[in-house]
């Protein structure tokens, strides 16, 4: 027998509308998926399918309109804003759609950036990963390089 294992991601009937003084406009209507851990999804469809704003509810950048989201096996309805952030900054890897470098830093800068907020990640070991991230994605040569150049 197969044991059971808690979803790393759960959502069911998710729904968000974002509301104007004229317009109201669906993003996204009953979205139901787990995610186990481990495992690599893809979305993907035309623009303005909801992709982005489900990788917000997701993120924990936003809050659905309606349904149930858990991740790690806790609804996250009832988390608030700093632990939001808590788990943003230790539990989900984000990669904007905008681009989102500081101008005044460099690319080891903005790389280190996210880094500086962990507890017990020292200078040392924050720069390894950097260097380390850096060289697996083939921009170690452009580390001094700011965003513009």
């Amino acid at each position: 027998m197969t044991p059971v294992t808690t979803p790393l991601i759960h959502l069911t009937d998710i729904s968000k509308v974002f509301y104007t003084d004229e317009v109201e406009t669906h993003a996204l209507a009953n979205v139901h998926f787990d995610i186990a851990k481990g495992e690599y999804v893809s979305i993907s469809g035309p623009s303005g399918c909801g992709k982005s704003t489900l990788l917000a509810i997701l993120g924990l950048l936003d809050s659905a309109s309606a349904g149930a989201y858990s991740l790690n096996g806790k609804p996250v309805q009832a988390i608030g804003a700093s632990e939001r952030a808590r788990i943003r900054n230790r539990e989900i890897g984000f990669i904007f759609q905008a681009f989102n470098l500081i101008g005044d830093l460099n690319v080891f800068e903005n790389v280190e950036l996210p880094l500086t907020y962990r507890d017990g990640i020292g200078k040392a070991e924050r720069r390894a990963r950097v260097h380390d991230a850096l060289q697996r994605v083939g921009m170690a040569h452009r580390l001094k390089h700011y965003p513009a150049q």
